[in-house]
């Protein structure tokens, strides 16, 4: 849609309050606190290719301050979870420079929440209950029908890869040119591993997972690792799930680190990785507070949801702009 006025996008924004209503009375009934976090931030996020809006903030005395739109309110939920102990949820608008398009807009609605003391399967088993809670059983949604009524698929990414990629990923070194040869494809100039790795995943994988049933596309290289934990069991991969339904990427999710010496590591080196990608982009501060709020984070699981990706299964809609306000 193009230039649609409010008026005829009413029925989509409809079911967009109907949605926040059923997802508010769902953790309501799971005793779940629904929290409010700052959306102006010292440190946006350590993501390497995410890119943040500046502000600065001027005090009645003349100072100055840099802060930042969150890309996430991960790090303030955490600091709140490592003094709570309890689940939690929110509602958080996020911002993320130069990103638009039929899935993306620069500004939108995470629903992200935590529980303690919840693995990544428990949170899969949580987060299968909510979306059978809010959607039909069956959805016909881009050329795909869908089952929510039906278990949801797991299937690991070294899975995936031998399935549609015919590369059996985690035997082989992160080495682009071996990557390259093992799936029969070109490299591209200076295309890295981890850039074929997420061509191979957006061109091989993702146009076939969840479309008969949503798939978690679950244990990700290590290097994907993020904020999540190393699995014990087999240290070349992440605890962390991302879940796909008729060709969108609906969320992202960790079995959270709280370390803070390896999470420390870890922000260190990605803030060498974008500074060497992207010289020009803003640096900011380590978020010192959260990195202390993680000797007192339980163990527990977190996911952050695209809330308008969801609305958009369960109306229909094609694109973002179709089930924003304005």
């Amino acid at each position: 849609m193009q230039n649609v006025s409010i008026q005829e996008k009413l029925p989509f924004l409809l079911k967009r309050q109907i949605l926040k209503n059923e997802i508010r009375n769902f953790f309501l009934k799971k005793n779940y606190f629904e929290v409010d976090t700052p959306f102006m931030v010292t440190s946006p996020g350590e993501e390497v290719h995410l890119y943040p809006f500046q502000t600065c903030y001027e005090t009645p005395y003349g100072e100055k301050k840099n802060l930042y739109l969150h890309t996430s309110p991960e790090f303030s939920m955490k600091k709140i979870l490592a003094s709570l102990h309890r689940p939690i949820y929110q509602f958080a608008r996020v911002w993320r420079n130069g990103e638009g398009g039929k899935l993306h807009a620069p500004e939108f609605t995470m629903l992200e929440w935590y529980h303690p003391y919840y693995s990544l399967e428990e949170l899969m088993r949580e987060t299968e209950s909510l979306l059978q809670a809010l959607l039909p059983a069956k959805i016909n949604y881009n050329q795909s029908c869908i089952a929510f009524n039906k278990p949801f698929e797991r299937l690991t990414v070294n899975q995936a890869f031998q399935n549609y990629v015919g590369v059996d990923l985690l035997s082989l070194p992160e080495d682009p040119f071996v990557l390259s040869q093992a799936a029969n494809c070109s490299l591209r100039n200076s295309e890295t591993w981890e850039d074929l790795f997420f061509r191979l995943l957006m061109e091989r994988i993702e146009p076939y997972i969840g479309r008969d049933r949503p798939t978690f596309l679950t244990h990700w290289p290590v290097s994907q690792a993020a904020l999540a934990k190393i699995d014990s069991q087999d240290t070349r991969v992440a605890l962390r799930f991302e879940l796909y339904a008729g060709g969108l990427e609906l969320a992202n999710a960790f079995e959270e680190l709280n370390d803070p010496l390896e999470q420390r590591a870890r922000f260190v080196k990605d803030r060498k990785k974008r500074f060497l990608l992207y010289p020009s982009r803003p640096i900011w501060q380590l978020d010192e507070s959260f990195l202390a709020s993680l000797t007192s984070l339980p163990p527990c699981s977190g996911i952050a949801l695209g809330f308008e990706r969801l609305v958009m299964l369960a109306t229909g809609a094609m694109d973002i702009k179709d089930i924003l306000w304005i």
